[in-house]
């Protein structure tokens, strides 16, 4: 397996591991507002989501403004459970997974019109380790969020990650 691959396996593996935590929570921790980056851990999630959908465009050919324009709406979409949540997060995690399983070199430059911070070149790797960065960023986030509202977060880090992919091998 290739490092971009393992790490976007490891960002689906942390994404299921908090919302798998947040699921043994009442429902209604999904809607407290918190003081914090969101509003709700939901409007985290959604960020998440949107965010990772808009790089899986980008990585499948999509300038990133028409990414942006396309997923832009994916950010307010607030979900009422998180079991919608849950199955957003895998199906996406599958189109990751099959489109890394195609990809014959990573390392693969695109020209990548970022609107907020200008044109750059850029690797296929690059952008799959952005996501995945955002993603622990945003947990961290969510992390925050549960304990401002009284609950334990749970561990989702890449080390915890290698030994229970380890245990499973």
């Amino acid at each position: 397996m290739n490092h971009p691959e393992q790490m976007y396996n490891y960002h689906a593996w942390a994404n299921q591991t908090i919302l798998g935590r947040i699921k043994e929570l009442p429902s209604s921790v999904l809607s407290q507002e918190v003081n914090s980056s969101f509003p709700t851990i939901a409007h985290a999630l959604s960020h998440i989501y949107a965010v990772d959908k808009m790089w899986y465009e980008v990585l499948n050919g999509t300038g990133m403004p028409e990414a942006l324009e396309a997923c832009i709406l994916l950010n307010g979409e607030i979900h009422g459970s998180v079991d919608e949540y849950i199955k957003r997060f895998t199906d996406l995690s599958a189109q990751y997974s099959e489109w890394l399983r195609g990809q014959a070199d990573l390392e693969q430059t695109i020209l990548l019109d970022n609107p907020f911070a200008g044109v750059r070149k850029t690797s296929l790797s690059e952008i799959v380790f952005h996501a995945v960065n955002h993603g622990t960023y945003h947990r961290g986030n969510v992390s925050t969020m549960l304990r401002q509202l009284g609950h334990a977060s749970i561990m989702n880090d890449y080390f915890l990650y290698w030994y229970q992919e380890l245990a499973q091998a």
